[in-house]
């Protein structure tokens, strides 16, 4: 009769054993499933029908529903959501306008400040490249979301920048504003305002010399979001991170701050001395202008001699453009949205 007991209870822990690994390895098997359900960016956010692409190897698309694109625009899941990744290189195929690369949505619907329009995006930055040279204002940076104007010089009312030093834990959340210039668009610059750490025109005093870490930076892999409200020619801006103050900004995009030599900022004559770059904006700034909004990763550093252009060019490593090195080496920017809306703009007193 023990014998009996002893192995039936003995079958009893196998058996309980059994459903257990049973159970378990379908648990896994069910989040696994759930897992790779999700194949396409437009499953993670839908508004992609309301996008174009430009990709860092120069694919361009209008057609993202159940589109990606390996090594560029993909999906990840980080264990607990699912994000949309940019990647590009620091030299690949650039657009018409830029000498830098891109994984970066372009709006296709248009419009003007007065109309305006809503952008608003969560995301993470994996990676901004780990070459290049310290006294550039662009370098080891990328943008995230950006306003692009359609006509007249095409410049750019806002470029919400990632910055980070090699070596430092914390980065830079700043953003830029592109005067619209009147006559001669050479002299043009950026007037750039810190959001967490650092802004643009913090620059190390030689190719491999960093200023200080940031106190109040945000790290690579760190979540933030913004939201970018035009309403009534008004640019409305939020940003927000768990752990930082939430900042706010505004922006009259209907009437310009810098219209006179005696308006531009000192950061300006610091900052753009050496390229000699001192215009002035319309009066007007990009009143009836026609825009459109941004969102991806439009990578800042790039393999330009810094010696003709200390702002833009950050002499940056690029392995004669070959992208597999590139990415092999630190030398792209990657990063990862988890949502984003698209819309238009709203009272923000409402």
């Amino acid at each position: 009769m023990r014998f009996y007991n002893s192995t039936l209870g003995l079958q009893s822990l196998l058996l309980c054993a059994f459903l257990l690994f049973s159970c378990s390895k379908s648990v896994k098997k069910e989040k696994k499933e759930q897992t790779q359900t999700v194949k396409y960016p437009s499953e993670v956010i839908p508004f992609m029908d309301q996008w174009s692409i430009l990709l860092g190897d120069g694919t361009r698309t209008d057609q993202l529903i159940d589109f990606e694109k390996k090594n560029f625009f993909y999906v990840r899941n980080d264990g607990s959501s699912n994000w949309v990744v940019y990647k590009t290189p620091n030299s690949g195929i650039t657009s018409r306008t830029s000498s830098n690369t891109r994984s970066e949505l372009g709006q296709t619907k248009h419009w003007i400040p007065e109309t305006g329009g809503k952008l608003t995006g969560t995301l993470k930055v994996m990676h901004v490249s780990t070459s290049g040279d310290a006294r550039v204002a662009a370098a080891y940076s990328v943008v995230v979301g950006q306003i692009h104007s359609d006509e007249g010089h095409e410049n750019e009312p806002l470029k919400i920048f990632y910055k980070k030093f090699p070596g430092h834990e914390k980065g830079s959340v700043f953003w830029n504003y592109e005067i619209n210039t009147e006559g001669d668009n050479s002299m043009r610059w950026d007037y750039s305002s810190a959001v967490w750490g650092y802004d643009m025109s913090v620059v190390g005093s030689d190719p491999g010399t960093y200023p200080e870490e940031p106190e109040d930076g945000v790290a690579l892999g760190e979540e933030f979001s913004y939201e970018v409200n035009v309403y009534q020619g008004v640019m409305y801006l939020t940003f927000s991170s768990e752990g930082h103050k939430t900042v706010k900004f505004t922006k009259n995009l209907l009437k310009s701050d810098f219209a006179t030599k005696e308006d531009i900022p000192e950061q300006i004559l610091t900052l753009y001395a050496s390229i000699g770059r001192d215009g002035v904006e319309r009066d007007t700034a990009y009143a009836g202008e026609i825009q459109y909004f941004k969102q991806g990763a439009y990578n800042q550093t790039n393999g330009k001699d810094p010696e003709k252009n200390i702002v833009s060019n950050s002499g940056s490593e690029t392995y004669d453009g070959d992208i597999a090195k590139q990415y092999a080496n630190g030398c792209y920017a990657e990063v990862w949205f988890k949502d984003a809306t698209l819309g238009e703009g709203s009272d923000p007193e409402k």
